[in-house]
């Protein structure tokens, strides 16, 4: 078992001389945020996550949260202190306003401090991911009252926020909520249960605020009918103090096969007079208020994937230089060396290195994108840019959970039969990872959100405007000086060909043949992400060969993007071409069965 070290150096490239930290401070309020500063920040947390969060990650999956007896939770020993360490040092409101005492950071800044954060410790790292997203949906979409009332210590993190969308016969299904809303003056009486609701109790803090979808007498059926409510644990009384508590509690806590150390809770609400709510908006548009957080909640989960990847990474790496097994091909017998000289080793590793890699670089791009989507002066350019975050969050949220299980699953099979022993915590990423896929909106959800409301929706005009854009890069790499970059743009322009022509494929086909089109719904998010994360890939090894040819920088690490850019490049982006073809050609046989027949 090994501990985390964040990847400083990558984090740090990516930010400054790929994704481009200076058009993140040319917007109104970065100006006073210099790469310097950066650098430190990201130092820092760097030492939060490695010293303090990755040590309890093992003591999280072995003692896991528990009941106390009288519904209250306990979590595993550390994780209280490792909190208030966290929140007492501002991480919880980095990229919160200034307005509610947040730092406001901006989101190119943080997102690479939440991947160390999931990297460290993911269990841990679940409660200030809810926090934020039910900060954001107050935020955005709630009074002033209540924004005043709950949002600063929320941001500073003496209170923590849950989302409670699932009820046990509603599902990803949110038309079948039954929970109910009753108004009362100037409140709501709540009932109902919900299930899967991360950190829905804790020991950290004093107060727990849910955000509770529920439907009012009168609402309509369906997902037309569903509004968002503010549910404290407990109550707030006018002048800030906490009063008596909110007919909330926790019934029971979910046995997982993962991330044991974060209480998945069972919540009764209105067991007794009715939990008192406040109505956030408008009645009836909560479905459209808890997406705010689902879009947060998304990104974060992609970053989660990312994370887990580095770490099962970092984990598989150390036991492939310090194993000595067998004699590598072409190697002598009397001169055995560790497994990681083992050709297939190289491919595993160099598989989990280079698709992690560009997954980060996916994902630091479209946290630089959120930035300009909300506070680039010009309402075109916010517009443009938000189409384009639309885009991405299902790639990000898709494509890097699903890599992360492969990943973790490869980083098992480099330890071999070591790696199926828990002592040895290579399972604990596996058995962690595979939540990422499933929560926040399934692997298929995320690929017919891309395809039904990302791509058919538009028709393709976000998807079109970004293959330009790629298509125009790629070819002036083509002819570049470094033969290696050269190659790695031909690969990439064949692979978004690739992509565009089943994108045409999709847009003419979509109407006609939907359940067609659907059944290839997630080879066309894959086949998105490979082509997405490659080009960012190509950027980065022709950055890298620029700073090889100046002179700058570390010529070792400059030489590593490169030739992780071209493994990329022959490897991953070689599926594309057998994707465009399950999407075009294979989504009848996907249909073709009767249910008799299976």
């Amino acid at each position: 078992m090994s501990e985390y070290h964040a990847p400083l150096k990558d984090m740090q490239f990516l930010i400054h001389e790929v994704v481009g930290l200076e058009q993140i401070t040319a917007l109104p309020g970065f100006g006073e945020i210099s790469g310097e500063l950066v650098n430190q920040i990201l130092e820092e947390a760097a030492r939060f996550a490695n010293g303090v969060l990755s040590p309890l990650n093992w003591v999280g999956d072995r003692q896991g949260a528990r009941l106390d007896g009288t519904g209250g939770v306990i979590t595993p020993p550390g994780f209280r202190d490792a909190y208030h360490q966290f929140v007492g040092a501002g991480w919880n409101g980095l990229t919160a306003e200034v307005e509610y005492e947040g730092q406001g950071l901006p989101r190119a800044v943080g997102t690479p401090v939440s991947e160390m954060w999931h990297s460290a410790n993911m269990a841990f790292t679940l409660c200030p991911l809810l926090t934020q997203g039910a900060i954001e949906a107050i935020r955005l979409c709630g009074s002033p009252a209540l924004r005043e009332r709950y949002l600063p210590r929320m941001i500073s993190g003496e209170w923590t926020g849950t989302m409670n969308l699932t009820e046990p016969q509603a599902g990803s299904d949110l038309a079948a909520l039954r929970s109910r809303a009753v108004p009362e003056g100037d409140h709501y009486r709540i009932h109902g249960q919900k299930i899967f609701i991360t950190y829905g109790d804790h020991d950290y803090t004093d107060n727990i605020i849910h955000l509770v979808l529920a439907r009012t007498p009168d609402a309509p059926e369906g997902v037309k009918g569903i509004s968002l409510f503010v549910v404290p644990k407990v109550l707030v009384n006018d002048d800030g103090s906490l009063g008596a508590p909110n007919d909330v509690r926790c019934v029971s806590i979910e046995h997982k096969l993962g991330i044991h150390g974060s209480p998945t809770c069972v919540m009764a609400y209105g067991d007794r007079e009715g939990a008192i709510g406040y109505l956030v908006g408008e009645e009836n548009r909560g479905l459209e208020y808890m997406f705010i957080m689902m879009n947060a909640a998304r990104f974060a989960v992609g970053l989660e994937g990312i994370g887990i990847a580095e770490r099962a990474y970092q984990q598989a790496l150390g036991y492939a230089r310090d194993r000595v097994q067998g004699t590598p091909a072409g190697g002598s017998p009397a001169n055995r060396q560790p497994i990681l000289f083992h050709p297939d080793v190289r491919r595993m590793l160099m598989n989990m290195r280079a698709r992690t890699e560009g997954a980060r670089a996916l994902a630091y791009y479209a946290g630089s994108l959120m930035d300009l989507a909300e506070f680039h002066p010009d309402e075109a350019v916010r517009r443009g840019h938000q189409a384009r975050v639309d885009l991405l969050i299902p790639v990000v949220k898709g494509w890097s959970t699903e890599m992360a299980v492969e990943m973790a699953s490869l980083g098992v099979q480099v330890h071999g039969g070591m790696g199926f022993v828990e002592e040895t915590g290579a399972a604990q990423h596996l058995r962690d990872a595979r939540i990422t896929t499933i929560y926040e909106g399934t692997t298929g959800i995320q690929a017919n959100d891309l395809v039904g409301r990302k791509f058919l929706r538009d028709r393709g005009a976000a998807m079109q405007a970004l293959l330009a854009e790629l298509d125009e890069e790629m070819q002036a790499l083509a002819s570049h000086d470094h033969p290696e970059v050269a190659a790695i743009a031909n690969r990439q322009l064949a692979a978004q060909h690739d992509l565009g022509c089943a994108a045409r494929w999709v847009l003419a086909t979509g109407s006609t043949q939907p359940a067609t089109v659907y059944a290839g719904a997630w080879p066309f998010l894959k086949l998105t992400g490979n082509v997405l994360c490659g080009a960012l890939m190509a950027r980065s090894a022709a950055v890298a060969a620029a700073g090889l040819a100046a002179g700058t920088g570390d010529p070792i690490f400059y030489d590593a993007k490169i030739k992780t850019a071209r493994f990329f490049a022959e490897h991953v982006l070689a599926e594309c071409a057998g994707l465009a073809q399950a999407i075009t050609e294979g989504g009848d046989s996907v249909v073709a069965l009767t249910e008799a027949q299976f």
